[in-house]
C-alpha cells in the first residue's frame, strides 16, 4: 500500500508587508493544520507495509502421458477445475506448483495461468522422466520410469512451476549438480551411476522476484517420497539430501523455502532427523508447526509433506492451509510483510 497525500489550501495572498497579526494568523494557521494532519493520522494510521502471499500446492496435475494435462486444462476437466477453485480461494501472489506436467512449448503452464489470471509464469524442464540408459531399479529393463534421473514415465511428468502476479528475476537451477558432489551427501552409488545421478529428483531453484525494493528469493522444489525402494533405502537418503540441500544456500536475502519435501518430522517414512534440522534453523521460521497439509486415509494417514518457510527476518503476518477436492494434498500459505 503506498503513501496518502494530503494538500492543504494555502492562505489568502495579502498586497501589503506583513504585521503582527499576520504572524500571528500564520501562526494559527500553523497550528490548525498540524491539528488537521494528527487527526488524519489518527483516522488513517501510518503507512501500511505491503505484505505478500507466499503459497505451494502439490496439485495432482500429472497426467499419464505428454500433451495430456493440456487436454484436461483446454476442456475444463474436473480435477483442473477444482485445483484452480483452490488457487483462487486463497489468491496468492507468488505460488510454487508442484506434481505439475511440463512440455517444452510451456503450453499446459501458459493456459493454467490464464485459466487464473496470473501475469507471470516459470518453468524448465524437470529431472523427472529424463533417460540414464541405466537399469536403476534392477528389473532387467532400460527406460523405465525409475530408471530415469527422477521417477517419471515421461520427460516432464510431474514436474514443478511457478506462478506469480509479479514479475520472475533470473532463476537459478541446481538441477544438474550430481548427487555424489554435494557435501555431506549420503549416496552410495556404485561409480557408473553416481557418474551421472543428479540429485534432484525434480529441481531445486532459486527464483528471485521483487517487490518494490526488497527482492523475496523463493527456494523452489520437490523431493522424492522417501518410500518405493529397495533394502538399501535408496530414496529415503535421496530425499534427506533434497532436503539438506536448502541449509547449504539460506545465508541469501530473504530465502523462503517453497515446496514439497515429502518429508514429515513426526510421522511417515524418512529422515525425520533431515526435515527437523531445516525446520529449527535460524535463518528460517516455521509459521506451521505440526500442521499436517496432505491426507491419505487408504495408506500412512494425515501428514506434513508440504512447506512455505520464509527467512527469520521477514515478520509473517498471518498462514494457513486450504484443503482441496482435486486430491490429498492442501495449498499452504504465508503472508510476509516487506521490511
Amino acid at each position: 500500500m503506498g503513501l496518502h497525500s494530503f494538500v492543504t489550501p494555502d492562505a489568502r495572498h495579502r498586497d501589503g508587508p506583513r504585521g503582527a497579526d499576520d504572524r500571528r494568523q500564520t501562526q494559527t494557521r500553523v497550528l490548525r493544520r498540524f491539528i488537521a494532519a494528527c487527526l488524519i493520522f489518527l483516522i488513517i494510521g501510518p503507512a501500511v507495509a505491503e505484505t505478500v502471499r507466499i503459497a505451494t500446492f502439490a496439485a495432482p496435475l500429472s497426467r499419464r502421458g505428454p500433451g495430456l494435462l493440456l487436454r484436461d486444462i483446454l476442456k475444463s476437466e474436473e480435477q483442473v477445475l477444482q485445483a484452480a477453485e483452490t488457487i483462487r480461494a486463497v489468491d496468492a501472489d507468488i505460488i510454487v506448483l508442484t506434481d505439475f506436467d511440463f512440455d517444452h512449448g510451456g503450453a499446459a503452464l501458459s493456459a493454467f495461468a490464464a485459466m487464473l489470471d496470473y501475469q507471470y509464469a516459470f518453468a524448465k524442464q524437470p529431472n523427472t522422466g529424463v533417460p540414464t540408459e541405466l537399469d536403476i531399479d534392477g528389473n532387467g529393463y532400460l527406460g523405465d520410469a525409475r530408471d530415469a534421473q527422477g521417477y517419471g514415465r515421461f520427460e516432464g511428468d510431474g514436474g514443478m512451476a511457478i506462478l506469480s502476479k509479479l514479475p520472475v528475476g533470473e532463476v537459478t537451477s541446481f538441477d544438474h549438480v550430481l548427487w555424489r558432489d554435494v557435501l555431506d551427501n549420503h549416496s552410495t552409488d556404485p561409480p557408473e551411476l553416481a557418474d551421472i545421478q543428479r540429485l534432484s529428483t525434480t529441481g531445486h531453484w532459486i527464483v528471485p522476484i521483487a517487490v518494490e525494493k526488497t527482492v523475496l528469493n523463493i527456494l523452489a522444489f520437490s523431493a522424492t517420497p522417501p518410500v518405493f525402494d529397495g533394502p538399501d533405502n535408496r530414496n529415503d537418503r535421496r530425499n534427506a539430501d533434497e532436503v539438506l540441500f536448502w541449509l547449504k544456500h539460506l545465508d541469501i536475502p530473504h530465502p523462503i523455502v517453497a515446496g514439497n519435501a515429502n518429508l514429515d518430522p513426526n510421522g511417515g517414512e524418512g529422515d525425520r532427523v533431515a526435515i527437523a534440522q531445516l525446520l529449527t534453523d535460524p535463518r528460517l521460521q516455521d509459521p506451521l508447526p505440526d500442521q499436517t497439509t496432505a491426507d491419505w486415509p487408504d495408506g500412512p494417514g494425515a501428514l506434513r509433506v508440504s512447506y512455505v518457510l520464509p527467512s527469520s527476518d521477514l515478520t509473517v503476518k498471518s498462514a494457513g492451509i486450504e484443503r482441496s477436492d482435486s486430491g490429498p494434498h492442501a495449498l499452504v500459505w504465508v503472508d510476509v510483510e516487506m521490511p
